[in-house]
């Protein structure tokens, strides 16, 4: 579990490989605010982050990067 205050720099490393870059800081920092947390790394282990991973779009894809 994050603050809210980490939100920022642990989406920058989740989406620092991303080439949709502005989207993906978006939605990272949006998910965090609720889920508050982050999955490590720049993809995938998003089963770290229940909330995280359970967010889905309408069309049924995944909300968070």
């Amino acid at each position: 579990m994050v603050e809210i205050v980490e939100c920022a720099p642990r989406c920058e490393d989740r989406c620092s490989k991303t080439h949709h870059r502005k989207p993906c800081l978006f939605y990272c920092k949006y998910c965090c605010a609720k889920c508050l947390c982050v999955p490590p790394g720049t993809y995938g282990n998003k089963e770290v982050c229940p909330c995280y991973n359970d967010w889905k779009t309408k069309e049924g894809g995944p909300k968070c990067p």
